[in-house]
């Protein structure tokens, strides 16, 4: 027997998750001007907890006027509706993914003024999600660019900004790898499709700077963690050959928050290596409770 899926909080109200849907030609879908925050919950001896819901509600609030939309529901009353849902569901270990749309048709207006509609959805771990499950990977360089920041803004988590992220995987996967890095129109690395970019060089993590990439929350974490930890850290503009030569390499997000390459393009490495698994180790800590110096990044929510 399958077992059914979580209920999804939509607009104030609790449906079946087979009932959680829009218009074919909902403004959201046909014109691809949805946005969304996704971050994971914890189980912990207090219940289950999610891991800086604070900052991604943060983030989708500045992702609307970023984008001139406003949301239904104010940061606070989306965090009190999140807690609600996933208490409804007994969330334990999983995600959340919320969005952020118009659900009303457009079948020829590009703007709308209207309000956004809110969804909330508690997705639980499973194998095919792949939470936790830190494996090493294949990365090369894309033959895509990374959006400019003057054509879109690339620090809104907008639906439409991933097809740029499908296109870069997916042209990896076409050459053999799991992964596939963006280069920037500067000319500069930029992120992958949907991960933030760490290398390792003489002991020293560098990551590129804010501005053409996505102001990840766990890129923000593990230099937070780097930092506290005694790593040297520079976030900074790298060249293609800073990645050729580098000494360790990894990517994160959300979902799985490490990542650590066994082979970038032809140059194989270690996976994880020295500063990688301290790293690791650090994050670990903090997602099982047992650092305690960062209880305050989780928010409980039953």
């Amino acid at each position: 027997m399958t077992k059914s899926k979580p209920f999804v909080w939509i607009n104030n109200k609790i449906l079946p998750w087979e009932d959680a849907h829009v218009p074919i030609l909902s403004h959201g879908l046909s014109r691809g001007s949805a946005i969304f925050e996704v971050f994971g919950t914890h189980k912990g001896e207090l219940g289950t907890s999610a891991f800086r819901m604070d900052m991604h509600l943060k983030r989708l609030a500045q992702t609307a006027r970023l984008l001139g939309m406003e949301l239904k529901f104010s940061t606070e009353e989306i965090a009190d509706a999140t807690a609600k849902i996933a208490a409804f569901n007994k969330s334990g270990r999983g995600i959340i993914k919320i969005l952020a749309y118009w659900g009303e048709e457009a079948i020829v207006d590009l703007v709308l003024t209207s309000k956004l509609d809110v969804a909330i959805f508690t997705v639980p771990a499973s194998e095919n999600l792949g939470l936790d499950q830190m494996k090493p990977i294949s990365v090369c360089f894309s033959k895509w660019r990374k959006l400019h920041p003057e054509t879109v803004p690339v620090q809104a988590k907008a639906c439409a900004n991933y097809l740029n992220g499908y296109l870069i995987r997916k042209d990896a996967m076409d050459r053999g790898f799991d992964l596939g890095v963006s280069i920037g129109t500067d000319g500069f690395v930029a992120e992958g499709s949907i991960e933030s970019l760490f290398i390792v060089k003489d002991g020293i993590l560098k990551t590129p700077p804010l501005g053409p990439i996505l102001e990840s929350i766990t890129r923000d974490t593990i230099l937070h963690l780097a930092k506290d930890d005694g790593i040297p850290v520079e976030e900074t503009k790298l060249q293609k050959e800073d990645l050729y030569e580098a000494d360790e390499l990894f990517t994160s997000h959300t979902g799985i928050k490490i990542s650590p390459a066994r082979q970038f393009e032809e140059k194989v490495l270690q996976a994880p290596g020295p500063v990688t698994a301290r790293i690791c180790k650090l994050m670990e800590d903090v997602l099982t409770f047992q650092d305690k110096r960062y209880m305050h990044w989780f928010q409980n929510l039953h």
